[in-house]
């Protein structure tokens, strides 16, 4: 929530709604611009923010928020859709494709050309946005002097919503589902004429099946590595500033960014889910909007002013809090650190004893502890990345521990703060040549209420890397070490730490084929902990941060109510489970262009008592879109099944005029489980 949306800035801002911006192969992506009055005799640094969500309404709300507040303070916003989305000519394919990347280029190299900018440039974004930037910033862009990223990651295939630790995250199913219905959405009549009909139908006759694409490559192949940065951090050559959340499923890039960038850079985590800092959920949000404009000033405009001085990485310590799958804040402080890796965290190595977690160098005798866990194990995961919206947070983990392998601190004798990526060592054997093992860590209060801190997951066939698999020798021992996610969490003194182990984690992540048996030998097992000192400094300015600040939003007037639901279900006849998540916008009116959007969203993941090749997902959206005469929709709708071998998906596609369906289209595809 923005606390401070302010109607007098710096500089009187202007506004072109509908600009054209012609790439190298003549394709015409539409853009909106904000930029101070004046400009035009007295140039400034040119911003860029390139998504495919359509500026015209989908996003326009929050880029009146940040983009004018921008503008104001003496930059030209320059907001560009995709090629294929909202009113830009042609067809949205895939993501991140070297296509996007040399329009990225152009749109660039246009701005920094037009008589209201100084001939330097940005880069700003969350999500797509973010690694739009990166991706861009690695080609090295003349005109680009700094980036500003948030919810991003620098690896495709290990560390994003596709694939996590090799294992295929429910989240590849929504996304794809997600895209499916972005791509297929219509332009705006209002703005490009009668040609709205034949962009529509381009896009609807030629888009393709996300989730067949990225199900195709489940390794890490020449498709992920394709604009991953991690493939060679020094073709980044400009400033980055980079941000995140903890509730995030990009939470771990910002500090891989801070360790590997050889340029100057900054980060910012906070407590918030997949949404940009001034608008944080969980709060506190910040004055995120403030900071950008500091490091703007600093790099494109050479303004003495800091933005270089204080922590290299500043992160919000959670304080413990009860489970739940939402917050309206996190409990905590800000600390800062002034180089990462940070020399104030140090490895606590602790042994796995017989559902113990020993004391640091304390000697565990070695046996062997199974785990098999049930198809329920996941239910109460929450999301990959944390949306706030519906509720999507982790519940208490009680229940699922009830189906792992538990291992547990004596209760802390003082307060233990954390700070950073846990890690797992695993001495392991499976009976089944495919296997998985989700590890969750968790603070367990006096009253045995447990919040999951962090997790991390591990395809076993992925062990030795991501590009060539193997599968295991049932009954062989091997050992594997992996990272959990990165996290900032106090633990206070009586309470516990746990670490539980489980063979699945369904709904969040697809279990392997057949059920696994999974033995674990203690002793040579560790679980290290990044333990920061309570003594140690924080290095953070007081206060931090301001109270959050943007311009005011555009009014949008409600039509009819939301709906917002997370249902675990499950039959004790049949033994039918599933998980529905609703994510029904109801209808909003914009107010400005007098046009209301429809959106039901569903996704549904089912599952059968413990057959391991019952699992299904399921996403569908209903976009309707409507003013005065002009009525049309797109449904769109995703299924994926299994077999022991094969993946299964199903979709279908039709686009409405009215009442009469202009286009229908179908999928079936078979694509082979490749050690998965």
């Amino acid at each position: 929530m923005i606390t401070r949306a302010l109607s007098s800035l710096p500089y009187e801002v202007i506004e072109d709604e509908d600009v054209r911006i012609r790439v190298s192969d003549g394709t015409r992506l539409a853009a909106r611009i904000w930029r101070p009055s004046g400009s035009e005799s007295m140039p400034v640094p040119g911003i860029l923010e390139y998504i495919p969500y359509r500026k015209r309404d989908l996003t326009s709300v929050r880029d009146s928020v940040h983009h004018p507040y921008l503008a104001g303070h003496g930059y030209a916003c320059v907001r560009v859709d995709l090629r294929g989305t909202g009113e830009s000519e042609g067809v949205l394919a895939d993501e991140y494709l070297e296509q996007e990347q040399r329009d990225a280029e152009d749109v660039l190299e246009w701005i920094a050309n037009r008589p209201w900018c100084s001939g330097r440039t940005g880069m700003m974004g969350i999500s797509w946005g973010g690694f739009a930037a990166l991706q861009t910033a690695a080609r090295q862009p003349p005109s680009l002097g700094a980036i500003v990223i948030s919810s991003f990651t620098d690896d495709r295939f290990a560390d994003d919503m596709h694939y996590m630790g090799g294992c295929l995250l429910s989240d590849n199913i929504a996304e794809s589902g997600t895209m499916f219905g972005e791509a297929t959405m219509p332009p705006d009549p209002a703005l490009v004429g009668d040609r709205w009909r034949e962009m529509w139908r381009e896009r609807l006759e030629e888009c393709s099946l996300w989730a067949e694409q990225w199900l195709r490559h489940q390794r890490r192949d020449g498709y992920w590595r394709h604009a991953s940065v991690s493939e060679d951090y020094s073709r980044v050559c400009c400033p980055v500033l980079a941000s995140s959340g903890w509730a995030d499923g990009y939470s771990n890039a910002v500090a891989r960014l801070l360790a590997h960038l050889r340029v100057p850079c900054r980060g910012l985590i906070g407590p918030w889910s997949h949404k940009y800092p001034h608008l944080g959920e969980p709060g506190p949000a910040i004055g995120y909007l403030q900071e950008v404009v500091r490091w703007w000033d600093f790099w494109l405009k050479g303004e003495a002013n800091g933005a270089m001085d204080g922590p290299v990485l500043r992160t919000w310590m959670q304080e413990s809090v009860p489970p739940s799958t939402s917050y309206e804040d996190r409990p905590g402080r800000w600390v800062g650190e002034t180089a990462w890796p940070s020399p104030h965290v140090r490895p606590s190595v602790r042994a796995l004893a017989r559902h113990r977690i020993a004391r640091p160098g304390e000697s565990v005798p070695e046996e062997s502890l199974d785990v098999a866990s049930p198809l329920s194990v996941g239910q109460f995961a929450g999301k990959w990345a944390s949306y706030s919206a519906p509720p999507d947070l982790p519940y208490d983990q009680r229940e699922e521990d009830g189906g792992s392998l538990v291992f547990e601190t004596d209760a802390l004798a003082e307060r233990c703060e954390i700070l950073g990526a846990p890690k797992v060592r695993l001495v392991v054997s499976a009976d089944r040549p495919v296997a998985m093992v989700a590890a969750r860590l968790s603070d367990v209060a006096p009253d045995g209420r447990a919040t999951r801190v962090t997790y991390g997951l591990l395809n076993l066939t992925h062990r030795d890397g991501h590009e060539e698999p193997r599968p295991l020798c049932p009954g062989e021992s091997c050992t594997v070490e992996f990272e959990l996610n990165g996290v900032a969490q106090a633990f206070p003194a009586g309470h516990r730490i746990r670490l539980a182990l489980s063979t699945s984690y369904w709904p969040l992540a697809w279990p392997p084929p057949e059920p696994v048996t999974l033995s674990v030998r203690t002793g040579a097992s560790t679980l290290t902990l990044p333990v920061r000192p309570t003594a140690e400094p924080d290095e953070m300015p007081s206060p931090a941060f301001g109270e959050p600040e943007g311009a005011p939003p555009l009014p949008t007037t409600q039509v009819s109510r939301p709906e917002q639901q997370w249902t675990v279900s499950r039959d004790l006849v049949e033994y039918h489970s599933a998980l529905d998540v609703v994510k029904n916008s109801g209808t909003i009116r914009y107010d400005d262009i007098g046009l209301e959007i429809t959106r039901d969203v569903h996704e549904r993941y089912t599952w059968t008592a413990d057959d391991f090749c019952s699992p299904a997902a399921e996403t569908s959206w209903t976009v309707t879109f409507e003013r005065d005469d002009w009525r049309v929709r797109s449904e769109t709708r995703t299924r994926v099944s299994c077999t022991p071998e094969e993946f299964v998906i199903d979709a279908q596609l039709d686009g409405y005029e009215g009442d009469r369906r202009l286009v229908s289209r179908n999928w079936h595809r078979i694509v082979p489980r490749d050690l998965l």
